[in-house]
């Protein structure tokens, strides 16, 4: 089993959303992951302005380059945000301050910086005019998904039919009180025969018994389990500042920001994932390889690199 899991945005105190990560700090990552039983990763980076998330991927284009069990690990970039909702609830913890309108001339600007790397890109199907970017997107060979949104059925089909192909940790990116039965986690599953569905299954973010029900209507042939780890995984318990926002890590290994009620990234490992797939929803290690390693290799296939 080689564990592909598309949505990292940090690990084991190295923070891949900050212009100071150094060599050192991204190196221990990477053996850290592959410890925990990840065989390649999508290095995630979230809402800023565009001009400061091109200097981020830039950096870690580099790191990448200089380091070679990086290059074996790291399989390229997902950028979540800016085009996001800014509605709270829906933004999460991402800066609705930064959030931009979705554009081909910024998306073309962080596929540059980049240099090449960017294989997803999660945005807010209605904030996109026209699904313009996403077609554009969807043209150059980037995967894009849908994620801290509240699109219409009409809006999210449309976005589909312009070549949206995955939803971004279902559950999550919304508010925690929803409508009864018109909400964005019912329209992404009346989707799932055309949409690969992520979700994380730390029993936070997701309530098993919640995703038990889930999965029944995505299938497992069509989702795809992430960490959404962010630089507090393995660090344990204890408040730690990233990219200069506070993360409170409880002891149960929850992380929000102190004072607010939103998830703010996970702290599970993939070792921890299998042990909750077999545990808590009673799965096969044929269904849970290919929740963790085929579908994320079908969903976001890693390019060779020379």
């Amino acid at each position: 089993m080689s564990p592909y899991d598309l949505q990292v945005n940090g690990y084991d105190g190295a923070d891949f959303c900050s212009r100071e990560l150094t060599s050192e700090d991204f190196h221990r990552a990477c053996v850290s992951m592959q410890e925990d039983g990840v065989n390649q990763f999508l290095a995630t980076v979230i809402t800023d302005s565009v001009s400061q998330l091109c200097a981020k991927l830039r950096h870690l284009a580099d790191l990448r380059e200089a380091d070679p069990l990086a290059r074996q690990m790291m399989a390229g970039i997902h950028i979540e945000g800016p085009f996001l909702n800014p509605a709270p609830g829906f933004i999460g913890a991402h800066p609705p301050e930064s959030v931009v309108e979705a554009n081909v001339d910024d998306a073309n600007r962080m596929i540059e910086a980049s240099q090449g790397l960017t294989r997803l890109v999660t945005l807010a199907p209605e904030c996109d005019p026209g699904h313009r970017t996403t077609e554009f997107l969807a043209g150059q060979g980037i995967v894009v998904s849908a994620g801290h949104c509240d699109p219409s059925l009409d809006e999210l089909r449309g976005a589909i039919d312009a070549g949206l192909t995955v939803f971004t940790h279902l559950g999550n990116g919304c508010p925690v009180t929803l409508a009864r039965h018109d909400n964005i986690i019912q329209r992404a599953l009346s989707c799932s025969d055309r949409l690969w569905i992520c979700y994380i299954p730390d029993g936070a973010h997701v309530d098993f018994f919640a995703l038990r029900n889930y999965l029944k209507i995505s299938g497992i042939e069509r989702s795809i389990m992430v960490t959404d780890a962010i630089a507090a995984a393995k660090l344990g318990p204890g408040r730690y500042t990233f990219s200069g926002f506070e993360v409170e890590i409880d002891p149960q290994g929850i992380a929000r920001r102190p004072g607010y009620q939103n998830l703010a990234g996970s702290t599970v490992t993939m070792c921890q994932i299998r042990r909750n797939l077999a545990t808590h929803l009673a799965l096969d290690e044929n269904e849970i390889r290919s929740l963790i390693d085929t579908n994320p290799r079908k969903a976001v296939p890693v390019t060779p690199q020379i």
